[in-house]
């Protein structure tokens, strides 16, 4: 009944940001009178598209551990996707993307679902990085084998590895936690989200020194340290609904900030190298899945395995 109660006032108040939020782009899009605003327009559009994300995940918690482990492969059926497409392959490389799309990515989620950690920790970092070049070698096609074969292996390492360590927070044992496990995803998920928000947010009001401006030049150093410290702060006020005591929850809190922000440098050097400015159009306003998550994608595994060994 504890867990309940903190996760559906975890999710009230995330509806009530919302709805301010929704309030205050109504009132702007109101004082334009008609007049084309695109900022505004977007403001609206990602707005909207967080109503949707968030009701989906909270049905997925409302339905229960297996809803939530579902919804999960979903998403990382989706990013791969995402992450294939923009990386295009050769005809040779097809067994080894069919392995990877209808072998690799049900095989890690099963694990999740029998909470085998032991084999869930390593199929896809050992064996299935072995695997995946061998069919790929099979075709017989030598031509940029190399990049090929590290653009699928790349692909599978974060849209399905990292990602599912996001669900795999369900398995965790934690003393004086059972039945609380959802609000891990919550927390973990709120904290690098609102990190992103708050350092577009600082930059785009106080920033004027660009960290990496040929990777993403609307991160500064200015939105950096402001979304990093705001985030961190939030993360900590809200350790009533982890295992942590304050100190911890800001600790990690920081450090999974620092990993979602680094973690988005990575996925945008690569969408450079791609030519493109977002992974897809799945969400309005936001781009592709791996635009929302590729800060998750970079934390998720460091959150675990924190947990793990240190709470579990």
């Amino acid at each position: 009944m504890q867990a309940q109660a903190n996760t559906l006032a975890l999710f009230s108040g995330i509806g009530a940001l919302l709805a301010l939020a929704s309030l205050i782009g109504f009132v702007l899009k109101w004082r334009c009178r008609g007049a084309d605003s695109p900022v505004i327009d977007n403001l609206n559009a990602r707005i909207n598209a967080w109503w949707v994300m968030v009701a989906v995940l909270g049905g997925a918690f409302w339905l229960g551990h297996g809803a939530v482990i579902l919804l999960f492969f979903a998403v990382s059926f989706f990013a791969l996707r995402e992450f294939i497409t923009l990386t295009p392959t050769r005809g040779s490389d097809y067994p080894a993307l069919v392995a990877a799309f209808y072998f690799v990515l049900p095989a890690q989620y099963l694990l999740i679902a029998y909470d085998w950690y032991g084999l869930f920790s390593i199929f896809i970092p050992v064996y299935v990085f072995l695997l995946l070049p061998i069919l790929a070698a099979l075709g017989g096609d030598t031509t940029a084998f190399l990049e090929r074969t590290a653009k699928v292996q790349w692909g599978t390492m974060i849209a399905v590895f990292c990602i599912s360590h996001v669900p795999a927070l369900l398995n965790l044992d934690i003393p004086g936690y059972a039945g609380r496990n959802l609000l891990l995803i919550a927390w973990l998920v709120l904290v690098v989200q609102l990190s992103d928000v708050l350092q577009y947010v600082c930059g785009k009001l106080f920033g004027n020194r660009r960290i990496a401006p040929r990777l993403s030049p609307s991160k500064t150093v200015e939105g950096f340290a402001g979304g990093i410290a705001l985030a961190t702060l939030t993360g900590a006020a809200l350790y009533l609904i982890t295992p942590f005591n304050l100190w911890q929850a800001a600790l990690i809190a920081l450090i999974v900030t620092l990993l979602g922000f680094f973690g988005g440098l990575v996925m945008s050097a690569i969408k450079r190298d791609r030519g493109v400015k977002d992974w897809g159009h799945m969400i309005e306003g936001h781009g592709g899945m791996l635009d929302r998550l590729d800060s998750v994608c970079f934390a998720a595994p460091v959150f675990f395995h924190l947990l793990r060994w240190g709470w579990a």
